[in-house]
């Protein structure tokens, strides 16, 4: 029973770093413990709104399973170490492939959650600068790099990625995402669920376009089902027919658009009556939904991870905003807009890479001949590196925050493959799955141990609002910062040895050229502060941010110090319209019609006469669920067992799959067994598997999620199947067979 008083507790406010959603919580603290957690009612951005994930921070800081120091393998066992003993061991290691086999033997995989974490998604680049490594996987060609392209050749950067104003639109449509268990993917907002039904309130609508019959689409108000990887034939139709009834308004935009006749163009072929059984939607129902969304007073078409992982994943996010664009709906209250945010991200700079023209193909893979695309090669093409004699072989891999072996496609061929290297080394607070193979895992700080400000996910908000959080517990003294393990492992990489590593002086410099970036004068500001590290980058990120007093330029502008006097947040409004601010192709124009995106146009054709022959296999996730090591949370996995096969009625009955047992899953590249749970919420022809699970390998360090474990469902993604023109890889849209496990 707790008896302390909570006059005699320590409140803390603290924004959740574990999704988009950016939940603000208040902490009681009692010593080094949490003795309560609830939402911040008065949190300007969340209202009062959490979901389910924040209220495991506390569990997630004491986890017995995290890692709090170094460990190091020596054979097949595992020690731990002092931080300068596991720099020591690193050093050795890297710079024992450098010296047998060169810089071209050494690589790194970024995970996701860096995005999330307040020192790496400031300090990635800079690794990446530091090592100069020639190649780097991601998840991100897991993830959203179709999206990614599209907007570099529509608007000029990779990363301005537009998010749907859902605050104030009339009409919503929602294209291969979830809100309910995603909280928001490439869209910061907190509640989307509630902001269905205030949508409807208002008098509009929200469609759910989706081979499944998601938490998202039971709240919203049709439900549209339709064949994965025929999205954008369906975008296409509903072009075709805004153009066929004239339908088309770009409004006050006509001025900075390109392509609008090659869209045009490119959709007759496409009416409704043309791609109806393809995509199984009657012709009807495209040809209403067109003329709804050309109608609303406002509206926002939105494609998420199911548009994007997927075989036609860059032409269908492409023409989701094409579709905006063409009924009005760009750039305005209520529709598809860009973010303001208050901190500027380092990824909304330009890229210098990319300063003489963009340029893809720059190079090719050294197995497959994968051509590179915007820096990156797909993901399944890292097991392929490492198992494959000759000149270029990996040796030397350096993993971030991230659990390929879990969430690479084909993870079984990567698994197989990760014992073979020289040297591994992960910036990782688990041992799991991938983490195993290593022989230097260096771990950083719990969420409580360190602030917090997001940074590249508010460039999707839909408003101007930040938080900051101060760390709630203090680290162990001595113990760096992900920040400052970025920073090493990048020199070492890069050839530099540990006595030659300053990593304040590299800090600074970093620092100096960032602010120049943004016409402040380094020199004048640098000795306005003691401390080095994200918390200073901050400070520059918000002073010079569209809000911020440039160092006394603007008086009453926003500081950091401004946001520790406000444990709340600050809100500075909705968003604005920013187009023209932003724009930054070769033409001066936004490109409707990119000659790259637009040269898949008759593969799409050639996909609509394709019979498919087999169940198509589509993924999805769980409210709580995010990354895999969420799975080692007890509050977060109990209940009924979520890792499981979804089949609809009529598919179940002919193959005589019964409710609870399990089946035989088979694709091309492995077969999983797995329960199987009849329901209604799929379409006929199309089953679903979670992804992120499959934690019964030996060696793992996850005591609940062993008990959790799953299937892991990328066993069954071919790695040889990629979206051609973003290197993303399809994990949607698998054919299989499905049969009793006998």
């Amino acid at each position: 029973m707790d008896t302390t008083t909570p006059a005699a507790r320590d409140v803390r406010y603290r924004t959740c770093p574990l999704c988009e959603a950016m939940c603000g919580l208040e902490l009681e603290i009692e010593g080094d413990r949490v003795v309560r957690l609830r939402p911040d009612d008065a949190d300007v951005w969340s209202k009062g709104y959490v979901c389910p994930k924040g209220a495991i921070l506390p569990q997630l800081h004491a986890d017995p399973d995290r890692l709090r120091a170094p460990l190091i393998r020596d054979g097949e066992a595992w020690r731990e170490a002092t931080w300068d003993e596991a720099f020591r061991r690193c050093a050795e290691l890297l710079g024992g492939v450098l010296a047998r086999h060169g810089k071209t033997a050494i690589s790194a995989y970024i995970g996701n959650p860096t995005a999330h974490n307040f020192s790496l998604a400031r300090y990635v680049g800079l690794f990446m600068g530091l090592s100069q490594l020639p190649v780097i996987y991601s998840a991100g060609t897991v993830d959203q790099w179709p999206k990614n392209v599209s907007c570099m050749l529509m608007y000029g950067h990779m990363w301005w990625i537009p998010t749907p104003d859902v605050q104030r639109t009339q009409y919503w449509m929602i294209l291969g995402g979830n809100p309910q268990a995603s909280q928001g993917s490439l869209l910061a907002c907190p509640d989307l669920l509630g902001e269905i039904d205030r949508i409807r309130a208002r008098g509009g609508k929200t469609v759910v376009v989706d081979p499944r019959r998601t938490g998202t689409a039971d709240r919203a108000d049709e439900w549209v089902a339709i064949v994965p990887g025929t999205d954008a034939a369906f975008l296409l139709a509903i072009c075709n027919v805004l153009f066929a009834e004239s339908l088309v308004r770009l409004g006050d935009l006509a001025d900075v658009v390109n392509g609008v006749d090659e869209i045009r163009a490119a959709a007759s072929d496409f009416t409704p009556e043309r791609v109806a059984a393809t995509c199984r939607i009657p012709a009807d129902t495209i040809r209403r939904l067109a003329r709804e969304i050309a109608a609303a007073p406002s509206a926002a078409v939105y494609g998420r991870i199911g548009l994007c992982n997927q075989e036609f994943g860059t032409l269908a996010s492409a023409l989701v905003d094409v579709v905006n664009f063409l009924t009005g709906n760009f750039d305005r209250p209520g529709g598809l807009m860009f973010g303001k945010p208050i901190a500027w991200s380092v990824n909304s700079l330009p890229n210098p890479e990319f300063a003489s023209g963009l340029e893809f193909g720059r190079w090719k893979t050294r197995v497959r001949g994968a051509a590179e695309i915007l820096g990156q090669a797909p993901l399944s093409c890292m097991a392929e590196e490492i198992a494959t004699p000759g000149e270029g072989q990996i040796k030397a891999l350096i993993t971030i925050a991230g659990n390929p072996a879990i969430s690479a496609p084909d993870a079984g061929r990567l698994d197989e493959a990760l014992p073979q290297l020289e040297c591994m080394i992960s910036v990782d607070n688990y041992l799991n799955e991938t983490t195993r193979h290593a022989h230097v895992i260096l771990p950083g700080l719990s969420p409580l141990e360190q602030p917090h400000f997001d940074d590249l996910i508010t460039m999707w908000a839909v408003r101007s609002a930040g938080n900051y959080s101060a760390p709630v517990f203090p680290p162990v003294p001595g113990r760096p910062a992900e920040w400052e393990i970025l920073l090493k492992l990048g020199a070492l990489a890069g050839g530099m040895t540990l006595e030659q590593i300053d990593v304040g002086a590299i800090d600074d410099g970093y620092f100096a050229a960032l602010a120049m970036a943004q016409g402040v004068d380094a020199a004048t500001i640098l000795p306005l502060y003691e401390g080095r590290g994200p918390e200073r980058l901050l400070d520059l990120q918000i002073r010079s941010g569209p809000f911020g007093d440039r160092y006394g330029e603007r008086p009453g502008g926003l500081t950091l110090q401004s946001f520790v006097d406000a444990p709340h947040g600050i809100d500075m409004g909705p968003l604005v319209p920013r187009l023209r601010e932003l724009l930054a192709t070769p033409s001066g124009k936004v490109e409707l019609a990119h000659g790259h995106v637009m040269a898949d146009v008759p593969r799409l054709r050639a996909r609509l006469d394709r019979p498919v022959q087999r169940l198509l296999l589509v993924s999805r996730r769980h409210l709580r669920s995010n990354n895999s090591w969420m799975h080692n949370l007890e509050p977060l996995v109990r209940g009924r067992d979520r890792c499981t096969l979804l089949v609809h009625p009529d598919d179940a009955r002919p193959r005589s799959l019964a409710d609870g047992a399990l089946a035989r899953v088979t694709s091309e590249a492995g077969t999983i067994l797995v329960p199987v749970r009849v329901s209604d919420e799929m379409m006929p022809g199309v089953v679903s598997l979670p992804h992120g699970w499959g934690h019964d390998k030996d060696g793992i360090r996850l005591g609940v999620a062993r008990r959790h474990a799953g299937v892991n469902s990328n066993i069954l993604s071919p790695g040889r199947l990629v979206d051609p023109l973003s290197n993303n890889a399809v994990v949607n849209g698998i054919e299989v067979e499905v049969a009793p496990a006998g």
